[in-house]
């Protein structure tokens, strides 16, 4: 059974930056592209970047391109959002997931991670 185990999340000023992992165990991630999605109190999971098995391809929704950037480590498991130039909307909680696919059509879809981690906290404000 897959599971992650996010971490990173901090209290932040707006402007500042933070570095968020996902550290897979169980299973290997060698074949799944990886997506990190966000949640605010009463709100869906919002996608945030997604990259692939190979790290080859990433994908970021409108509200975070230019300012995260997603990447990872096979060898350690790990995946990484390095989160810059924050703002208050960015708070949320952040969650890593994991799916078995190839098109990058595919990554903002909720439905096509079967393993998802537990979250960690991101708060931004002065």
């Amino acid at each position: 059974q897959k599971q992650f185990v996010e971490s990173g999340g901090a209290l932040v000023q707006p402007g500042g930056s933070l570095r968020l992992s996902c550290v897979a165990s169980g299973s290997t991630l060698d074949y799944d592209a990886i997506g990190w999605f966000r949640q605010a109190p009463g709100k869906e999971h919002e996608f945030v970047a997604g990259i692939s098995s190979d790290g080859g391809t990433t994908r970021y929704s409108d509200s975070v391109k230019g300012r995260f950037s997603v990447s990872r480590d096979n060898a350690k498991n790990t995946v990484s959002l390095q989160m810059n130039s924050l703002k208050p909307d960015d708070t949320a909680d952040y969650v890593c997931a994991a799916g078995t696919f190839y098109s990058v059509h595919f990554y903002p879809k909720p439905g096509m991670y079967p393993f998802w981690g537990q979250g960690t906290q991101v708060t931004v404000s002065s």
